[in-house]
């Protein structure tokens, strides 16, 4: 295999931008603007634009690369909730005031109902301290309560009240203090299923699925931005081609009208070359359309502004297709450095996998969907009766002051016991316990065979890959024996020894040629980045793919 031959083909064409600063700094995202410098700028009109400066750019500001950062954004304080809800919480809950007056029903010790005024003025406040308990999915709390009732006993339909109360006593009313210095209080469900205990072991899955789909979406940025580099480039080839052909093609016409004047070629030659003269002018007029096409595509996912706008300019790939097409590959017996995980210059499926397996997103979306299964079986089986524990243990007083209210304190106690039992439901709760499991075998199923084409997909690129240098070297040969081919029969035609219709062939054969050279280049580089996206690791450097995803997020 040629895979450590092409890594050395030309300087300019492997990307170098690293997910990792010499001084540490994790990238792997879009916004990292200390390890990713912006290209140098347009000069006269262009940005010229290496291919580490587009991938680079298109990590920090395309639009493809904001949304991959908002969703894990999304997923980052999705997962700082779900912390936060485990700590202790403290609450305050209190009513500042509460005033009533107006007349309401009064059952009188016969049974029968009359209409008393009221007037009274009511203070009350709490503080609570909260904890989730996730071995056993109760809710143990503290709390601190003082409740005031200042009932005015002057109330009349029209006029008086609690206006000359105070909180230490009245004149026209009666003051009274309730407190409860400390309280404690668990609620526990019993036989039931424990959700806190399953979404302890769910949610951080989730959360690395997450920064996993964050770095493969960050690297399929960078493919879509090798593939929009390269179609300019190539269309930018195919304007030369264009031009070139025309040039050839006018040169050749204006020998065949002189051969025509020698009476040395038939004026059917003649005809055929100035309709190559012709197809040629349209080539270049089509290729030109092409390029503009291509270049505006690749400005509108950098999110570059347009050659029109007054800080606009023209993309220019900075890569010289002759020189690269000149370059020899090097032999595989003189490689300047080598890929982690490569045997006989390629990579190792077994390695790619374990690394797939270890950092993908699949294997975590995987565990995920599987414990999710099994968490909506054991709810539908815990919903065939509802049994919880209530108690609160602690201290409480009254008085008519409030110092007298923390004084001669008695016990608060409460224990309650509710159930819940259907005793006929139809067979609902059977049928939907019967359903979670039917989705559960169903998603085991789905699992089994996304897990074969994981692996076969794995198994496929990473060939791919391998092959794809050999195919490259095939390419840059083809090219070469091609352009040549084509120059010697120009010469050849021009003494007459061929036809045009073979010198059209051979020129067809250059242009495509030298297509297929650039075209096979961006294959390689698309094929190594697609298994980076997949592993999430740097085979060059023989390190994993990470972010600094509190850096990244906080930006």
């Amino acid at each position: 295999m040629m895979l450590i031959a092409v890594l050395t083909l030309n300087a300019q064409l492997a990307p170098k931008a690293p997910l990792s600063s010499p001084e540490g700094d994790t990238i792997g995202s879009p916004l990292n603007r200390k390890t990713i410098e912006a290209p140098s700028g347009a000069v006269g009109g262009a940005l010229r634009l290496s291919l580490d400066d587009c991938i680079a750019m298109a990590r920090r500001q395309s639009v493809e690369a904001a949304v991959a950062l908002d969703e894990l954004r999304s997923a980052y304080w999705q997962w700082r909730s779900y912390k936060a809800d485990l700590l202790p919480e403290v609450s305050l809950q209190a009513t500042l005031p509460s005033w009533n007056k107006r007349y309401s029903s009064y059952q009188q010790a016969d049974g029968s109902l009359s209409f008393v005024r009221n007037d009274y003025l009511g203070l009350d406040g709490a503080l609570h301290i909260t904890q989730k308990l996730w071995p056993t999915g109760g809710t143990l709390s503290i709390e601190s309560s003082l409740d005031y009732l200042h009932q005015s006993t002057n109330a009349s339909p029209s006029g008086g009240g609690w206006e000359g109360a105070s909180l230490g006593g009245g004149r026209e009313g009666a003051n009274q203090f309730m407190s409860l210095p400390v309280a404690v209080t668990l609620q526990q469900p019993l036989f039931g299923v424990n959700h806190l205990k399953w979404n302890r072991r769910i949610e951080p899955l989730r959360y690395r699925e997450a920064i996993a789909r964050f770095l493969t979406e960050t690297e399929q940025v960078a493919m879509q931005a090798i593939n929009l580099y390269f179609s300019l480039l190539l269309a930018g080839e195919q304007v030369n081609i264009a031009r070139q052909n025309l040039q050839t093609a006018e040169k050749l016409y204006e020998v065949a009208q002189a051969k025509r004047r020698m009476g040395t070629i038939s004026q059917n030659d003649v005809l055929q070359l100035r309709l190559d003269v012709l197809t040629a002018r349209s080539a270049l007029t089509n290729s030109e359309s092409n390029r503009q096409a291509a270049q505006f595509a690749l400005r509108s996912f950098l999110n570059v502004a347009p050659p029109s706008a007054p800080e606009g300019a023209t993309i220019v790939p900075t890569i010289d297709i002759s020189k690269t097409i000149e370059a020899p590959i090097p032999e595989q017996s003189s490689p300047t450095r080598s890929l982690s995980g490569a045997v006989g210059g390629g990579l190792c499926y077994e390695d790619v996998l374990a690394h797939a397996l270890e950092n993908n997103a699949h294997a975590a979306t995987m565990r995920r969907r599987q414990l999710e299964a099994d968490y909506a079986v054991a709810s539908a089986r815990a919903n065939r009766q509802s049994v919880s524990l209530y108690a609160q243990l602690g201290y409480t007083g009254t008085g008519d002051n409030f110092r007298g209210a923390y004084r001669d304190l008695l016990s608060n106690e409460v224990v309650q016991v509710g159930i819940t039992v259907p005793l006929l439901d139809w067979g609902k709760r059977k049928g939907q316990r019967r359903m979670a499991e039917s989705n559960r075998d169903i998603v085991q199923g789905q699992l089994r065979q996304q897990a074969q084409e994981f692996r076969q997909n794995i198994f496929i690129l990473t060939e791919q890959f391998n092959n794809q240098a050999e195919q490259l070297r095939i390419a840059v040969e083809a090219d070469t024996i091609a352009r040549r081919r084509y120059h010697t029969n120009v010469e050849t035609f021009k003494i007459g020894s061929i036809s045009t219709l073979e010198l059209s062939a051979a020129q067809t054969a250059k242009d495509q040629a030298r297509q297929n050279r650039i075209a096979q280049l961006r294959n390689y580089w698309l094929y190594y980045f697609q298994l980076r996206s997949i592993a999430l690791w740097d085979f060059e450097r023989g390190c994993e793919l990470t972010a600094d995803i509190e850096k990244i997020v906080r930006q």
